[in-house]
């Protein structure tokens, strides 16, 4: 990860345009390719960014230009920098999952017919670049499918396996990746960002995975 503070303004030209006048700024580069830019307010959003994959160019001008494959550009001028460091922090573990998240994954990977019949395990904890998918497995058309589980489903899950699918789907023997995002319950908002980014949506029962009966009355 490459760490640079300086002054600086930004300029986004794309679907729209904005523009950053010149303040000290932190830019975090980092190796998935990612290029954000942040304030030292806002917790941990940036004020811009260009998700991978994307290319980098450091104009002779002070000027770095960051495109992606749409043809989108952040453009930022540098004016001083005062720091400029980069440090190698390797594979990320990810988050520990608590004892339910763990044994929910376990669970559904015996239970592939929970997300759909004919649906198939490749492997659980599928290793990426930035940690382990929970389970990669195949529906019943044969396509990859990744699964992100969570105990309680919030928009930093579906956040997150939106990066594991756009690595996964630069894998020519994996692409096209669908993604999955399977929780015991899925906030409002997280359905409306998954559905937006094309992310299926599936609630899990936890007793019905273990094989309890429900013990509410039923009327047959």
């Amino acid at each position: 990860m490459r760490l640079v503070i300086a002054r600086c303004s930004v300029d986004y030209a794309g679907r729209l345009t904005a523009h950053l006048p010149s303040a000290p700024r932190l830019i975090l580069v980092k190796a998935d390719g990612s290029v954000s830019v942040h304030a030292d307010d806002r917790a941990y959003k940036p004020l811009n960014w260009m998700s991978p994959p994307c290319t980098l160019k450091e104009g002779d001008d002070q000027r770095w230009t960051v495109e992606n494959k749409a043809g989108e550009k952040l453009i930022i001028t540098m004016e001083e920098v005062l720091h400029d460091s980069s440090h190698e922090l390797g594979v990320d573990p990810g988050l520990i999952k608590d004892g339910v998240e763990a044994h929910l994954q376990e669970l559904l990977a015996d239970r592939m017919e929970t997300l759909g019949e004919g649906w198939t395990l490749i492997r659980r904890e599928y290793p990426t670049a930035i940690g382990p998918v929970d389970i990669l497995g195949r529906d019943a058309d044969g396509a990859t499918v990744a699964v992100e589980i969570k105990r309680r489903g919030e928009i930093d899950g579906v956040e997150q396996l939106t990066r594991y699918l756009e690595l996964l789907n630069r894998d020519p023997h994996l692409a096209p990746v669908k993604g999955v995002f399977a929780a015991q319950e899925i906030k409002p908002q997280a359905r409306v960002l998954a559905s937006d980014r094309g992310i299926a949506c599936h609630t899990l029962d936890y007793d019905a995975l273990r094989g309890i009966e429900d013990d509410k009355l039923r009327l047959f």
